[in-house]
């Protein structure tokens, strides 16, 4: 196997480190900050998916095969965490911006429900809005540094992979 110059693991707090200080301001971090808590849970996703089986009768059950796969994403990924326990990121010179409730890291729930929401619910609502507010959503954790970028990654391909069991295209 041949030699990388740079480790992954170099790579990872590249990445980091770039995002917790690109585009940074007082105001800019309060309003991702508040973006990022909407995503806590899978929240934001939930509440689109039971929305939509409330107010959409003539395609409740596809909202509800979506909204399920979001479930299982959230719940796919606190299961990973747990089995994985990596810790989240710790820079002395760049702390997180926000409190969170576990210090798992691996992989990101946020971009894991945000990419299963997109892909399950992209047939019920325009797909390229959801797309956006999911890489939104996944890339707030790195602004925050709450999250390694392989963990929003992973978190991004598990959530993608499971949103497909709940496509409604």
């Amino acid at each position: 196997m041949p030699h990388l110059p740079v480790s992954p693991r170099a790579l990872d707090l590249a990445a980091l480190r770039l995002a917790r200080r690109a585009g940074h301001t007082p105001d800019a971090e309060r309003a991702v900050r508040a973006y990022s808590r909407l995503g806590q849970h899978a929240a934001l996703w939930l509440a689109l998916g039971a929305g939509g089986a409330l107010v959409d009768r003539p395609r409740r059950g596809r909202w509800l095969r979506a909204l399920a796969s979001v479930v299982v994403s959230y719940v796919a990924n606190q299961a990973i965490k747990l089995a994985v326990r990596r810790p989240r990121p710790q820079l002395a010179d760049l702390p997180p911006l926000m409190a969170t409730p576990t210090q798992l890291s691996f992989p990101s729930a946020h971009a894991t429900s945000s990419f299963a929401a997109a892909r399950a619910y992209a047939g019920l609502v325009p797909a390229l809005p959801l797309r956006l507010v999911a890489g939104a959503m996944a890339y707030s954790r790195l602004y925050l540094g709450v999250h390694y970028p392989s963990d929003v990654l992973v978190g991004a391909a598990l959530g993608t992979a499971i949103g497909r069991t709940g496509a409604c295209r």
